[in-house]
């Protein structure tokens, strides 16, 4: 049996983007609605995703079960992995902002909670869209990561 609390040491790529799809979606209704409970499957989609990677995130099963493999098929291509450890990383820094936003939030600090979600907006879309995880490049400063040394080499694939 798998334990739940393990992480991938490698990740479907396709998956992540599609996540992080999920995460810019959530943050701009967060952003355009502004209402606080919009934040709590935010925070608690990245806790479980910290915690267990995709096992306990809806949305990481539906990305990893649902998304990825129809993208792919359509595409025609085999998503490229990447290491898991920087995109667990990029999780507890959404996992952080999201937080903090929730704690802003309840405290009347709507303008930190509003400022911080734009930044995980911001981060989210460059993965999504680009490939790009800002967390993965701040893991590869600290802890050092050979894949995510070079981003160049990550194809310009679309989630």
């Amino acid at each position: 049996m798998r334990n739940i609390f393990s992480f991938p040491e490698t990740v479907n790529e396709t998956s992540a983007r599609v996540v992080a799809t999920g995460v810019v979606l959530l943050a701009a209704l967060f952003l355009v609605f502004q209402q606080g409970w919009i934040l709590i499957p935010l925070v608690l989609g990245f806790a479980a995703r910290v915690l267990t990677g995709p096992s306990l995130s809806p949305l990481g099963q539906f990305a990893t079960k649902v998304a990825t493999p129809r993208i792919e098929t359509i595409r025609g291509v085999q998503g490229r992995t990447v290491p898991g450890p920087p995109k667990r990383f990029a999780q507890l820094i959404g996992l952080s902002f999201s937080g903090l936003a929730g704690l802003a939030w309840l405290t009347g600090a709507t303008s930190v909670a509003l400022g911080l979600i734009v930044a995980l907006a911001v981060a989210a879309t460059l993965e999504s869209a680009a490939g790009i995880c800002l967390g993965c490049i701040v893991y590869n400063a600290i802890w050092g990561c050979e894949d995510c040394a070079d981003i160049s080499r990550r194809r310009p694939a679309s989630a």
